[in-house]
């Protein structure tokens, strides 16, 4: 047989003959450029000679298996040349054999393998990523049938082999889907394009699941579809996140009931809806009363079964189409659409208040429930020129303002929103304003009212009376505007100036030789006040700063201070009148358990209302409720004052029956400190 470089000497394909050995014993010039680092001859040697060392003991291997095995052999190895360059080789040869069918060498061709290595390598570590890879990855041909799958689509199918997405009939469902759901636009392209999209599909489970797809359709220059490729993740649980973070946003947590934002939404729907019509929208807006006494008392966990229980009894007292939303702490609101007017809505207000009205067992606990709801109607010409969620807001205001109209009218009621509410609740709003800067102005002032013993005719104190002076209103009495001190938590510094001031006034009076020791100042004091933490040392180190004798300061509370029931507020009642500070329970009488408020809360002194005692001396004879109230105080060991004594014989009455102490206009008016010292004198 003639030499390789005679036959093919200047073939770009390196040509080599070797024998069974694998020496080779001949080549061509390229085969001597392509396993060659020097300038050496190849010959005598295997095609190897000069590979990396870590691949001669596998290249000379592979060559034994394949001589041994009787047919060709295929070689692969590396080999470095100068700078660093590597080439893969690969070596594929033939027996070469005699006449006799006898192998006697073997003849076979050395390639530059380095960049089908290098792709293969690539995509080896593609093949590592995507197939492990989270998110299922597909490759369809031109028909749609699979030409890759990785681990993450089979198991998103239900399938062990790629082959089976085509007679899986969930696999062909999802592929057809997807298909589907591509627009036309993209299907019909003649250029290469992409999408995302959605997909639902049914799973191999049987559950719904949602998929977010990115595909690519691949086509050839001449616009044939060559493949189609893409990324599905299954963002199922991500929807179903969303949906309840959705849902949590427009919700309230405990009741499960829409939240403000999605009331206020909806009634903007609601208010767009009736533009045109003569269809009305009604907001009933209701608050629990006193909902924080119960969380002070018994605990949050049975104010928030009380919210629970109002939240339920809501929805089975109003209408199938009506939309019940709590809003607040103890804030709850009905939205009421289409067939409804003030009429309407106020029965329907009042069928809810009625059934959220008396005694309820809420673990193992009897609670009190009431509420106060207030209602306001819209009509298509209320909220023409304005947007539907500005009107919203608006409606949703005046309902609250109606609210607070039946909290100040005694609670657990109803009221109808009008104008003249609205204009009321601004000058509500105005004065709380000013009275928190009243204080600091100095526009708060007290006047003083004697208290007269009815055996010696002394003055034996004196009920200190707050009076502001409003540089537009004129001077304003306490049921003016201490409501809306006790609303905005202002009656705490109030209420320490108060009693600072009667303690200095009093201080004075004594350094004056005006009045004894026995002499006591009244303060009243509400419930507010008394919740304070610090109240009792607030009051005591006024009292030791003015070197008075904790007897000589009384405050007076009325029976509604104890209802409120407020562990504090008794508490500190408690406490001052173990430091000496005495205790006057005021309007007595008034109240629907009076008796039951002597049981509570021991006091030193009985004040009387002047309702009680109003038709004494009028007809001659003894009222026997005012002499048993005095006998039943003297028995507590407790000194009776008398309010409101307007007339000489109902002051000889009182003397008669055994009352201690009276105060009235008949003794003397409400005057400033100095005016009030200036009668003492006298």
């Amino acid at each position: 047989m003639a030499d390789i470089d005679e036959v093919l000497p200047s073939l770009p394909v390196g040509l080599f003959q070797a024998d069974r050995d694998g020496r080779v014993t001949a080549t061509n010039a390229a085969f001597g450029a392509l396993v060659q680092v020097s300038t050496g001859s190849p010959l005598g040697g295997p095609p190897w000679a000069n590979a990396h060392p870590g691949d001669r003991a596998s290249a000379e291997l592979a060559w034994r298996r394949g001589v041994d095995a009787g047919g060709n052999v295929c070689v692969e190895f590396r080999v470095w040349h100068g700078e660093g360059r590597m080439t893969w080789v690969r070596i594929d040869a033939s027996p070469l054999t005699d006449t006799l069918g006898r192998t006697t060498g073997f003849a076979g061709t050395a390639l530059d393998f380095t960049d089908h290595v290098i792709r293969q390598q690539l995509l080896d570590r593609l093949e590592g990523v995507v197939g492990s890879a989270g998110d299922a990855v597909l490759i369809l041909d031109r028909n749609g049938s699979p030409v890759y799958t990785n681990e993450a689509a089979r198991h998103m199918f239900g399938v062990t082999d790629a082959l089976d997405l085509i007679r899986d009939p969930a696999a062909r469902g999802l592929l057809q889907a997807i298909r589907d759901q591509v627009p036309r636009e993209i299907v019909n392209s003649s250029i290469t394009s992409t999408w995302t999209g959605e997909v639902g599909f049914r799973g191999p489970d049987g559950l719904e699941r949602t998929l977010d797809v990115d595909l690519v359709m691949r086509r050839s220059s001449d616009g044939i579809v060559e493949y189609w490729g893409g990324v599905a993740r299954d963002i199922t649980a991500t929807k179903h996140l969303q949906s309840e973070l959705t849902r949590q946003a427009n919700h309230d947590p405990l009741t499960g009931l829409p939240n403000r934002l999605m009331l206020l939404r909806t009634a903007a729907d609601a208010l767009d809806g009736i533009r045109g019509t003569r269809s009305n929208v009604a907001i009933l807006f209701m608050d629990v009363d006193r909902l924080k006494d119960v969380n002070d008392t018994v605990g949050h966990e049975v104010g928030d079964a009380l919210l629970t229980q109002v939240a339920h009894r809501i929805s089975h007292a109003t209408r199938p189409s009506d939309v019940v939303a709590r809003i607040g702490g103890d804030e709850f609101v009905v939205l009421c659409d289409g067939n409804i007017d003030e009429h309407i809505a106020l029965d329907l207000a009042e069928r809810i208040r009625h059934s959220l009205s008396g005694r309820i067992m809420l673990n193992g606990i009897e609670v009190e429930l009431s509420v106060s709801i207030g209602v306001a109607v819209t009509s298509p010409q209320h909220i023409e020129g304005t947007s539907a969620g500005e009107a919203a807001i608006e409606l949703l205001h005046n309902a609250d303002i109606a609210m607070y109209q039946a909290k100040r009218r005694g609670r657990s009621r109803s009221e109808l929103y009008t104008d003249a509410m609205r204009a009321e609740s601004r000058t509500h709003k105005e004065l709380g304003n000013e009275l928190e800067q009243a204080l600091a102005a100095g526009q708060l002032r007290l006047a003083y009212q004697p208290i007269i013993s009815t055996h010696s005719g002394r003055v034996a104190g004196a009920e200190a009376l707050l009076r502001w002076d409003h540089p537009e209103r004129g001077t304003l009495l306490p049921a003016q505007f201490l409501h809306l001190a006790e609303e905005s938590g202002a009656i705490v510094p109030i209420g320490d100036w108060v009693t600072r001031q009667a303690c200095l006034d009093t201080r004075a009076w004594l350094d004056a030789g005006l009045v004894d020791r026995t002499f006591s100042v009244h303060i009243n004091v509400s419930a507010r006040q008394l919740a304070e933490g610090t109240f009792v040392e607030r009051v005591l180190a006024t009292v030791r700063q003015m070197e008075l004798s904790p007897h000589q300061l009384t405050f007076d509370f009325d029976e509604d201070t104890l209802n409120d029931q407020q562990p504090g507020s008794l508490r500190s009642l408690q406490a001052l009148r173990r430091f000496g500070v005495q205790l006057a329970l005021d309007s007595f009488g008034t109240g629907v358990s009076s008796l039951t408020a002597l049981r509570m809360c021991e006091a030193d002194v009985l004040k009387l209302d002047g309702t009680v005692a109003r038709m004494l001396g009028t007809s001659g004879d003894d009222d026997p409720i005012v002499r048993a109230i005095i006998q039943l105080a003297h028995a507590l060991d407790m000194q009776v004052v008398a309010e409101w004594v307007t007339s000489a014989d109902q002051l000889r009455r009182l003397r008669v029956l055994g009352c201690d102490l009276v105060q009235g206009h008949l003794l003397g008016e409400p005057t400033a400190a100095d005016l009030f010292a200036g009668r003492i004198s006298r």
